[in-house]
């Protein structure tokens, strides 16, 4: 008898998760506003959360579409859960996807957090590839400080680099004024006069 209990409580869950972890065909232009952000469709693409102003009303309409942002493999078909949405800071309002985020110590705080680092891997992963491609390392910005270090968002600049370009360093001194004849011999072959 008591199988049979257990057996009942877990169907309903089994079915719930597989529902939410890639079980089933999602179609990004078919969710709503409430399930769009941070979903992942059956063929692997990130959802993305588009607002569009309408008529002469300017009301606003929303609407999902598949992006070219692909997701990892196990996440496809991924709808996030409410759990991990508010574990990690996020809002199920968010518009497309930015690595802007990154740069808000509060929201770096609470991705970093255990709950949503550890428990939510759909949102950690879309967050390490952002990270990434602004040439931050997620993992050891969340090592440090619990993801407020001042230096790693210093780093990263939406859509733009902070980090020195490699290669040599390269000097140029000034040159005081001088005559047009002196820049006629100069490129004529012969030397500058001394500073």
């Amino acid at each position: 008898m008591a199988s049979k209990a257990l057996f009942s409580l877990l169907l309903p869950l089994a079915l719930f998760a597989s529902a939410v972890l890639g079980e089933s065909d999602v179609t990004c232009e078919k969710l709503d506003r409430a399930t769009c952000a941070f979903a992942v469709s059956s063929s692997g693409h990130r959802c993305v959360l588009e607002k569009h102003l309408g008529g002469d009303n300017r009301a606003e309409n929303y609407s999902c579409r598949s992006s070219g942002v692909e997701a990892a493999g196990r996440f496809s078909g991924w709808i996030e859960t409410d759990e991990c949405v508010k574990a990690c800071g996020l809002s199920r309002e968010t518009l497309g996807i930015s690595s802007d985020s990154l740069l808000d110590q509060q929201f770096m705080r609470q991705l970093c957090s255990p709950e949503c680092y550890r428990g939510c891997p759909n949102v950690v992963e879309l967050y390490f590839n952002l990270a990434a491609g602004e040439g931050v390392f997620l993992p050891n910005s969340c090592g440090r400080n619990g993801g407020s270090s001042r230096r790693e968002m210093a780093e990263i600049k939406s859509s733009g680099e902070v980090k020195a370009a490699p290669g040599p360093w390269v000097s140029f001194i000034a040159l005081p004024p001088t005559s047009p004849e002196k820049l006629s011999a100069y490129n004529n072959g012969e030397a500058l006069p001394p500073l």
